[in-house]
């Protein structure tokens, strides 16, 4: 897992003012500083599909801290308030129909230590793309579940049918492995009203579920990217109580909270239905209303683009951390759009598809950062244990 060296400029060891850097795709590693306008801190990142290495940047883009885990990712990772990582881990199961080997396949999640010792873990078969800590202290992870042949006949949209569609389910866990309750999508969802699109997305999935978030209600809000909407969940009674995005968004991911009453996603643009190339953008959304506010896209919009996995997060100070994750490209911008961080994963690992035509690849899920009043403390434990050896 050592990073592979950049050709044109040495990314690593620091980087040009931003008006001399070129910025698409020429290099490794930091690209860009601007030390008075970007929100200092450390970024997570984690390849996705292959290894075992999470690692945690500073702003010079130097690694100061990984984490060595059991399994390769099983996509979405994060800190916790504690310093520990939560971690989904990723179980390849070739007897289970469709999510078996499929690259967002999940089937673990852990909490893990500084050090790597892993805490506590539970699995579940179904399990695929995220999960999270819930306030009571429980997991939530999504999962799947058969579509029931009369009503998959019901849902509008897409291209295809094949025999057996899926859809989401939303499973709450203990950390000992007890599962407390099970929301069902093909129990609650509207085959007219949420509709597979847009474009010619194929129907092997109804929802295909890639983010979910907590909300200070308690009620969970859930990216479905197959419909291209953002679900807010009656936590009590299951009901979708309000729908975000759609007709607006294009197969998007990683919903993240602005405050206790805006939600910021990433728009990915896949099918998008636009004359022109495909474009990805930010789009924050008010939660009461549902209305869209303040979006972002590149000033030459197809220059910014990943049709599948990518995240954005609100920062402190109002600028935004932006991962465009099929390219392994991670910047942060202003309010006003000017990009004064970023930053190209230099870590490339092997597919686990089993396909020698596959390239080694920095694709990440998702990048998030964290404050130095986080991460300070941890650091400084790790220097007073290592100088005690």
């Amino acid at each position: 897992m050592t990073p592979v060296a950049a050709t044109a400029q040495s990314a690593m060891t620091g980087a040009a003012p931003l008006d001399q850097v070129t910025r698409r795709r020429t290099g490794l590693g930091l690209r860009a500083h601007d030390p008075a306008r970007a929100y200092r801190g450390y970024t997570l990142i984690t390849p996705s599909f292959g290894g075992r290495t999470t690692y945690l940047i500073d702003m010079d883009g130097q690694e100061v801290h990984r984490w060595e885990l059991p399994w390769p990712p099983g996509l979405g990772s994060r800190l916790t308030e504690r310093g520990t990582l939560l971690y989904s881990g990723r179980i390849v199961d070739r007897d289970l129909p469709f999510l078996g080997t499929l690259p967002f396949k999940g089937g673990v999640v852990a909490e893990v230590a500084w050090d790597s010792t892993v805490l506590w873990s539970v699995e579940h078969p179904t399990h695929h793309h995220d999960a999270i800590l819930l306030r009571n202290g429980n997991v939530l992870l999504l999962g799947l579940e058969e579509v029931p042949p009369e009503l998959q006949l019901r849902v509008r949209g897409g291209v295809d049918d094949p025999e057996t569609m899926y859809v989401d389910t939303l499973v709450e866990m203990t950390t000992s492995g007890t599962v407390v309750r099970e929301w069902s999508g093909a129990r609650h969802l509207d085959p007219e009203t949420d509709v597979i699109g847009p474009g010619p997305m194929d129907r092997s999935e109804w929802t295909h579920a890639n983010g979910v978030v907590e909300l200070p209600c308690g009620d969970l809000l859930v990216s479905a990217r197959q419909i291209s909407t953002l679900l807010v969940i009656d936590r009590a009674t299951g009901r979708i109580r309000q729908r975000i995005g759609a007709g607006v968004l294009a197969g998007q991911h990683a919903p993240s909270l602005i405050g206790d009453d805006k939600v910021l996603v990433f728009d990915n643009g896949f099918q998008r239905q636009h004359p022109g190339p495909p474009f990805s953008r930010l789009v924050e959304f008010d939660l009461s209303t549902g209305e869209p506010g303040w979006t972002y896209t590149d000033p030459v919009p197809f220059d910014f683009f990943s049709a599948l996995q990518s995240s954005a997060q609100r920062l402190p100070g109002g600028n935004t951390l932006v991962c465009e994750g099929l390219t392994g490209r991670v910047f942060e911008v202003t309010p006003g759009g000017a990009t004064v961080w970023e930053y190209v994963n230099p870590y490339f690992v092997d597919s686990p598809l089993g396909n020698p035509a596959l390239q080694p690849a920095n694709r990440m899920f998702r990048a998030l950062r964290y404050s130095p009043e986080l991460i300070a403390p941890l650091l400084g434990a790790r220097t007073t244990s290592e100088e005690g050896q």
